[in-house]
């Protein structure tokens, strides 16, 4: 009887350790949305674990979420200075990279003084012409909910940003453009708030070039003028990525919105914050510093 339960409850076990792992997180999942989630037919199989194939990186990759939930990851009270990052895993709109670019991100968010919102939104593609719909719908949903919560979490909504890796780069950088546009139909009134991000912070970010027009951003990227502030890392050595960074950095200075560009030569793609011997494995430290420079870490008082 006990080997059945186990390999039944191991991925839900393999899912709680790094929650407990990081400091002050309240590990109760949120629903974001009161009923099911807008467009959802839920044929998509039951939510799980999926196991890497071998000589992968040992990551926990969560697939078939149907339900997005938001969990929230608060500093100590001595460190805490009331700025909030919502972060959206990679994973090709197929999967979640949840420990690489989710929990520990978020511990070290917290280490920073920094409330970490951690979004788990749908995947796998629900439309292959656009990967990114159902999960801007959740992204903008959980904007919203941070916001209308940001008394309770002790947040200053005005100080709430983004941070996504590949796949939630792209969500990232679509939120930040985005924002005027509606993704869904009004649910409560959380969703009268905001969606737009104070900051945005696209790490090795996929799908920005637009692949049929050479040297241009896609056109679902509309940057101008009111686009938040963006930090960007990279490698040059990680497919087309870099050029897409570069495109993305170029609009942004022509749109005259403060932004950061980190291309590093080496260190491919997928390292999450995990120590390398590449530099890149440094760029959460510039990303704190930009952060700092900016007033994002000052506490009110």
């Amino acid at each position: 009887m006990l080997c059945p339960l186990i390999r039944t409850f191991a991925p839900l076990l393999l899912l709680a350790i790094p929650l407990l792992a990081v400091q002050g997180v309240e590990n109760k999942p949120m629903k974001l949305w009161p009923g099911d989630a807008p467009g959802e037919s839920g044929k998509i199989g039951p939510e799980g674990e999926m196991p890497g194939r071998p000589g992968q990186k040992q990551v926990i990759r969560l697939a078939n979420v149907s339900e997005p939930t938001l969990t929230v990851f608060r500093p100590p009270a001595d460190k805490a200075n009331g700025c909030a990052v919502l972060i959206a895993p990679g994973g090709g709109y197929s999967i979640l990279a949840w420990d690489l670019e989710g929990t520990e991100v978020a511990e070290w968010l917290n280490s920073i003084g920094v409330t970490a919102v951690l979004l788990k939104y749908r995947v796998p593609r629900r439309d292959k012409d656009a990967p990114h719909a159902a999960p801007l719908a959740d992204a903008q949903r959980a904007l919203r909910l941070t916001r209308q919560h940001a008394e309770e979490w002790g947040i200053d909504p005005d100080r709430l940003g983004m941070l996504g890796f590949s796949a939630g780069g792209h969500l990232t950088a679509v939120a930040g453009t985005n924002y005027d546009k509606t993704s869904y139909a009004k649910v409560d009134a959380a969703d009268e708030l905001s969606c737009r991000p104070d900051f945005i912070i696209p790490i090795y970010p996929a799908y920005l070039a637009d692949e049929s027009q050479p040297n241009n951003l896609q056109p679902l990227l509309a940057v101008n003028e009111n686009t938040p502030p963006a930090f960007i890392a990279v490698t040059q050595d990680d497919a087309d990525r870099g050029l897409g960074a570069a495109y993305l950095f170029i609009a942004l200075k022509k749109a005259k919105v403060v932004a950061e560009l980190h291309i590093y030569s080496q260190g491919g793609h997928g390292y999450g914050l995990r120590e390398s011997s590449n530099p890149v494995s440094t760029w959460h430290d510039r990303c704190g510093e930009w952060m700092k420079v900016n007033g994002l870490l000052e506490a009110k008082k």
